[in-house]
């Protein structure tokens, strides 16, 4: 925390004391501070003084902003605070938003931290004294890293907190106790908003050391079918033992994933290559066939890509996401299938050029290989591939034929022009200077009858 928001923080704690109430810091502020780990969201939560009066104090402060004012949530305008006021919560329907809240700054501090997810989250610190106030145990969950409900019954009533367990799970490297476990087991799922459960999911992909757990710990819960049914249906799917002695197809794509973990910050998407990371093999789940006592899976890159398109699709409508995991799945084998045939400059120029990502192709080959058990490994594969992405950039640096060149050259525009501005770019991929890629075209133009010899 910068000393300006503790300066705030204790500020607003003083007057408020000497209104006759407390301030709390509340949350995963707590948590992460008696884990040893840096926080930026800080959460305060004002208890014993009227709405009016909180309002009043936070304007001697600074700029208030109304986040949420009828649910008692406020900012101060240049400061990293959410300072809110307990509130009682009463479930009305099966959605992560279904709540009728109204606040009650007079609840106490057991009741306001009963609406809490997990006993690690209800932990309050009084922001002058740094008192802790533990009513559920959250400490003692904290040292034994244990995610546990606070209550029975209101855990129960926002399903949100099923993807909460997992990422905090796959984060924090906690299990989840086996009744909450059973609690999660009979919680729908399916009127959750995709934006907040890929906000629970990105989280685990991008900020856990093994976001595998995520999933690992939804499968324990039998929650995967709603919104991840796609990777479900890898479970049991078997592999050819000599090239995949992990196991199945979810296997080694959890695997695939916690290796993707090393290089999301190499990346130009991070977000992105590790949804490609669980997408990869999808297709496997409707190509795989036995032939002579041999698994096989012909075609899952191609066959993956609507199953990837779906995966995300549902997830969000971002277009960006969409196509780049449809394109990592449709070309994920072929960067090790062609460095193990040592293959040509011109045939490693087209995958790179193909790809919407060659940096994180290129990565998620390696995590493909890393992410099996195999006598037989791609081993300089990434090396071979990194050498090549140079050379095809290095090709692409250099000058080639443009359509105003080959209007200035004489070629009008015909329904053909599209066709030599894609000859242009083959020549180019081979590594044809300009000026020979423009006498190529201009001869096929010829040909066709599409360049007329200029009169004198």
């Amino acid at each position: 925390m910068t000393d300006k928001n503790k300066e705030a923080a204790e500020l607003i704690a003083q007057r408020v004391g000497e209104s006759g109430g407390s301030a709390y810091y509340v949350g995963g502020y707590v948590r992460d501070r008696l884990r040893g780990v840096e926080n930026k969201d800080i959460d305060v939560e004002v208890h014993g003084i009227a709405p009016k009066k909180l309002e009043e104090i936070l304007d001697s402060v600074g700029r208030r902003i109304a986040v949420g004012e009828s649910f008692g949530v406020y900012n101060l305008k240049g400061y990293s605070l959410d300072i809110a006021m307990p509130r009682r919560e009463n479930c009305r329907g099966k959605g992560h938003r279904d709540f009728d809240i109204s606040v009650d700054p007079f609840i106490g501090t057991r009741k306001a931290a009963m609406r809490r997810d997990f006993t690690v989250n209800a932990l309050m610190e009084d922001v002058l004294t740094h008192e802790i106030t533990d009513h559920f145990g959250g400490i003692d969950d904290l040292k034994a890293g244990i995610l546990r409900r606070v209550s029975d019954d209101s855990f129960p009533e926002d399903p949100l907190r099923v993807l909460r367990a997992a990422q905090f799970a796959a984060r924090f490297g906690y299990s989840v106790e086996p009744e909450t476990v059973e609690l999660c087991r009979g919680m729908d799922l399916s009127a959750l908003p995709k934006e907040r459960v890929m906000g629970e999911l990105e989280k685990a992909l991008l900020k856990a050391p093994r976001p595998s757990v995520f999933f690992e710990v939804l499968r324990t819960m039998d929650q995967l079918g709603t919104w991840f049914c796609e990777l479900e249906k890898t479970v049991g799917v078997e592999q050819e033992r000599a090239f995949h002695g992990e196991g199945d197809v979810w296997t080694h794509t959890v695997m695939v994933l916690d290796a993707a973990a090393e290089y999301r910050d190499r990346v130009g998407d991070p977000l992105g290559f590790m949804l490609s990371a669980v997408t990869h093999d999808l297709g496997k789940a409707i190509c795989t066939v036995t032939e002579n006592g041999r698994i096989r899976s012909p075609g899952h890159d191609a066959a993956g890509v609507p199953l990837a398109e779906s995966f995300v699709s549902r997830l969000t409508a971002q277009k960006s996401l969409i196509k780049y995991a449809a394109n990592m799945t449709l070309l994920h084998m072929l960067p090790n299938m062609l460095a193990s045939e040592g293959a040509s400059v011109k045939a490693t120029n087209r995958l790179f050029d193909r790809s919407d990502d060659p940096e994180g192709l290129i990565a998620l080959s390696v995590c493909d290989d890393t992410g099996r058990i195999c006598s037989y490994k791609t081993g300089g594969a990434e090396g071979f591939l990194r050498e090549r992405l140079s050379v095809y950039r290095e090709y692409m640096s250099r000058p080639y034929v443009m359509g105003k060149d080959l209007i200035a050259a004489g070629l009008t525009p015909t329904e053909r022009f599209s066709e030599y501005l894609e000859l242009s770019h083959k020549l180019r991929l081979a590594g044809v200077s300009k000026s020979e890629a423009l006498s190529q075209i201009l001869g096929e133009a010829r040909k066709n009858g599409d360049l007329v010899p200029r009169r004198n």
